[in-house]
């Protein structure tokens, strides 16, 4: 069900049309800016949303590109640019070209270096959150989420209400959500307006997250579930630094073919490793000196 959820929250997410906003409210508030001499503020640049400013540089570098027969290597290019020409947002398609890249680097960190994190596809749609709403802004609601399921579980500890654990876990989702809630409510009392932009799909992501914290803490330890959420942190981090790389948006985009065979590879050829992690190396550096 997870899976189905996050899957579902990317693909409208992706989808171009999905909650847009109208124009109206920024022109009012472009115009009250203009009247009182004040500057407007200027909206974050939201490089997961199909906006003129994301799809632009986007656009001329795809069709700067001189194509060369369809086959055998240039199948996907091709595809690209109809589909582009078509009405897809090309911020849509690079960001999926380099979804399976920042998968590839998690696994890569996690089975090489020894990072646990809360599997693959989570940090990679943290990415993708932090990539939308900010690092920051991802970060603190990221922060409030762990807090508000650790406190609901030290809560439900102490009133020592026995509870199966499906239960258990809706309820703790359940304060998360009036957690996240709260912080939205508040949002024009704090004057923090980054939070009355954030759509409803970066805040499911980030909900789903208190559901594997929660796991952990409930099958291990807080301590464990602490370290684990911490890795999650650094590998998103990583993960949105590589998203945001210029180069790497314009490859994806014109070496599409390459860059789906390159990291084939580099998954094949990492998933022949069967030595200790590096982590290991250090933690049992002793044992191995002996």
């Amino acid at each position: 069900m997870k899976g189905f959820l996050l899957g579902l929250a990317f693909f409208f997410f992706f989808t171009p049309n999905a909650l847009a906003q109208t124009m109206e409210p920024v022109a009012t508030e472009e115009a009250e800016a203009t009247l009182s001499g004040e500057p407007a503020a200027v909206p974050r640049q939201d490089f997961t949303r199909p906006t003129e400013e994301t799809r632009g540089p986007l656009e001329e570098i795809l069709y700067e590109q001189e194509l060369g027969p369809v086959w055998p290597a240039n199948p996907v290019k091709y595809a690209i640019r109809s589909s582009v020409a078509a009405g897809v947002p090309p911020n849509t398609i690079v960001l999926l070209l380099l979804l399976p890249v920042v998968a590839a680097i998690i696994a890569a960190a996690r089975h090489t270096i020894g990072l646990r994190g809360f599997g693959i596809f989570l940090p990679a749609a943290l990415s993708v959150v932090f990539l939308a709403v900010g690092p920051i802004l991802g970060i603190g609601l990221f922060l409030l989420i762990v807090f508000v399921s650790t406190y609901a579980r030290i809560i439900l500890r102490r009133a020592k209400i026995k509870l199966q654990y499906l239960p258990r876990m809706a309820l703790i989702l359940w304060a998360v959500v009036v957690g996240v809630l709260l912080l939205l409510f508040l949002a024009p009392v704090i004057n923090a307006p980054e939070l009355t932009n954030v759509s409803i799909f970066p805040v499911l992501i980030l909900v789903l997250l208190a559901e594997d914290f929660s796991k952990v803490q409930l099958g291990k330890s807080a301590r464990t579930a602490v370290a684990q959420a911490t890795e999650t942190m650094i590998l998103s981090l990583i993960s949105y630094v590589f998203l945001t790389l210029e180069t790497a948006q314009a490859f994806a985009l014109t070496h599409p073919e390459l860059l789906l065979l390159l990291v084939a590879l580099f998954n094949l050829l990492i998933g022949k490793y069967v030595g200790l992690r590096f982590i290991e190396y250090w933690r049992f550096r002793k044992l191995i000196k002996s």
